[in-house]
């Protein structure tokens, strides 16, 4: 999750681009840079590592220019170090980037065949060289902008600065966060009002797809089409304490909303985006050694760990025991002497989580921890921890942070399939290419959202919901159940589709909406007949489907929602969305606290 800022200023901006970058480092510390213009050239200063060292880099520079942009990474593509890092320069252009161009290697292919020569790692390097090539065809600053985003295919922000343009700036959106400040003759981009509480309080924040031309005089907007369109400006009141919920209603939607950015970015830490391959170094046990991995976690938590189950069991043949840790910590589970306990927590302050680990290693068990908070106890006390990179979840229902546990969890399952000698060079390749592509589904499944709004409307009228699952997915129809209980306060169920006979199916009639995740996969045919035995009945079908599953139902009273087709194994990664978009706008509509449901905390840290 890197940050990016710009400003264009009455004064010297170099030192006030650090002071900016300071407050978004919580996106990386990888490495760090600004560039600006000093008397009409680009000059750019980086430094590997954290903020700090590029600060002393700076001092005893006598930087003048009034306009520039800055960045701080955290890896992606391409090593931590002084070349990979932003802002990245191609000719008269100077660019920082926020998330994942996936089409970058033919782009990338497209230009060398030209005589292209690339100096970094990066996939943001190609951007550069686009840019730098429509200028040197003839085309103005803005006119390339417009044609090069039109070739670029993942989710992304990015802020552009112009050689010889001191008052000129640009930036575009797609997918990840961006805002536009707005001062007294000086304008401002940002990843998040955070990073400009210092100049401004006047943000204007940019919707999904749009691009923006800022001058000392004012910003002009343009949309995904490349038509003019005003944006609102609002006041916020942001610190560097304070979490945005920017232009949105809920901190729950926001949070949804930012998950192609924030599963890419977990996505960096554990695979080679160029090799298609996993990558995990420095683990303190070895994954051919283990007879048995233990699961332990609450709640959301716990169903991605129900996930996992079947990643490992699938990927590395791995025997693998899921429990709810309040329960586990009672049981005094007997534990093989050659085993993995995996504790799962987004605070990593979990009660009966902390307990269950610290009952694991009594048994002297390997212990690692997926957690989203670094300093936690829990990542304290593991052997190992797996960082999620889901950034501040303010909202009380997990979104981001559960996607970004299944996001690290099939990325660890990978590895021990890997390292186990179950999973070969070309599953690998087309599972982690798959995970690659997931942001991109993702903000696709969130385009198609009014469609999902309708559906949840005649949801929240609704007394009891079924969810149902088959597989993998299975886990899925209990976290679609569990967020839309939380947040609604409406009874919901999830189940395993072949366990509908066994009890759940006399609770089917006319007036029960029944939830059906099923893709078209192997176990398509099986879930359509628990689907056919609940239409039978009378019940409100909801399929969740990809395009061939929805076209195998064509001409049916049901209500459908596309997902992309994906890798099977992904599957839950993507229908994860739509499940959170029905409950949060089911909650909208039943009026609840939706960031802040009855009776429930973010982290429960008593027992």
């Amino acid at each position: 999750m890197c940050g990016i800022v710009g400003i264009l200023g009455k004064g010297p901006v170099a030192w006030p681009l650090v002071e900016a970058l300071r407050r978004l480092e919580y996106r990386g510390y990888d490495s760090a840079g600004i560039a600006t213009i000093e008397k009409g050239r680009i000059e750019r200063v980086r430094a590997p590592g954290k903020l700090m060292h590029l600060s002393q880099k700076l001092t005893g520079l006598d930087l003048q220019g009034t306009a520039g942009i800055g960045h701080t990474r955290w890896a992606t593509h391409g090593v931590p170090n002084e070349t990979n890092a932003h802002p990245h320069i191609a000719g008269h252009v100077a660019i920082v980037h926020n998330g994942i161009i996936e089409n970058y290697r033919d782009l990338k292919a497209e230009l060398m065949a030209e005589g292209v020569v690339f100096e970094t790692q990066t996939d943001t390097e190609a951007v550069a060289h686009l840019l730098s090539r429509e200028l040197k065809a003839g085309a103005k600053p803005v006119d390339a902008v417009r044609h090069v985003l039109a070739r670029l295919e993942g989710a992304f922000a990015l802020a552009i600065l112009f050689e010889g343009d001191g008052d000129m700036l640009i930036g575009a959106r797609r997918g990840p966060p961006l805002a536009v400040g707005h001062g007294d003759g000086e304008m401002y981009l940002g990843s998040d009002a955070i990073a400009l509480a210092p100049f401004t309080n006047k943000l204007t924040y940019l919707e999904d797809g749009d691009w923006a031309v800022l001058t000392r005089g004012g910003v002009t907007i343009y949309d995904a089409s490349g038509a003019k369109v005003s944006r609102d400006i609002s006041h916020t009141q942001a610190s560097s304490m304070l979490v945005d919920k920017g232009n949105y209603r809920h901190f729950m939607a926001k949070e949804i909303a930012e998950q192609p950015e924030v599963i890419g970015h977990t996505l960096g830490d554990y695979v080679d985006f160029t090799q298609r391959k996993v990558r995990l170094e420095g683990l303190a046990f070895d994954w051919k050694q283990l007879d048995r991995l233990t699961i332990t976690a609450c709640g959301t938590a716990y169903l991605a760990g129900l996930a996992a189950k079947y990643w490992f069991e699938k990927l590395a043949r791995l025997p693998v025991e899921v429990d709810v840790a309040s329960e586990f910590r009672y049981r005094e589970a007997p534990l093989p002497k050659n085993g993995l306990a995996i504790v799962i927590s987004q605070s990593g302050e979990t009660a009966d989580t902390l307990a269950a680990l610290r009952y694991c290693k009594s048994q002297g068990q390997h212990t690692a921890a997926v957690v989203n908070v670094p300093e936690s106890t829990i990542a304290r006390e593991s052997d190992v921890v797996f960082r999620t990179f889901a950034g501040p979840e303010i909202g009380v229902a997990s979104t981001k942070a559960f996607t970004c546990q299944l996001t690290v969890l099939i990325c660890l399952a990978a590895a021990a399939g890997k390292a186990r000698g179950f999973l070969n060079a070309k599953d690998e390749e087309e599972l982690i290419s798959a995970l690659i592509e997931t942001p991109r589904h993702i903000h696709e499944i969130l385009r198609g959202e009014a469609h999902i709004k309708e559906i949840a409307r005649k949801l929240s009228a609704a007394r009891d919901v079924l969810y149902l699952g088959r597989g993998i997915n299975f886990p899925v129809a209990l976290e679609g159940a569990l967020k839309l209980k939380e947040i609604s306060y409406i009874h919901a169920e999830g189940y395993a589709a072949g366990e509908l006979k066994h009890g759940p199916i006399a609770l089917v009639d006319e007036n029960m909406p029944v939830v059906v995740i099923a893709p078209r996969d192997a176990l398509y045919d099986k879930t359509l007949s628990n689907m056919e035995e609940v239409a039978a009945r009378g019940g409100q079908i909801v399929l969740m489907t990809d395009a061939s599953g929805a076209q195998a139902n064509e001409g049916r009273n049901f209500d459908v929602i596309t997902v992309p087709k994906s890798h099977p194994l992904v599957s839950p990664l993507l229908y994860a969305i739509p499940i959170q978009l029905l409950a949060y706008h089911a909650a909208v509509f039943m009026g609840t606290d939706v960031d802040q449901p009855r009776n429930l905390a973010k982290s429960v840290t008593v027992e």
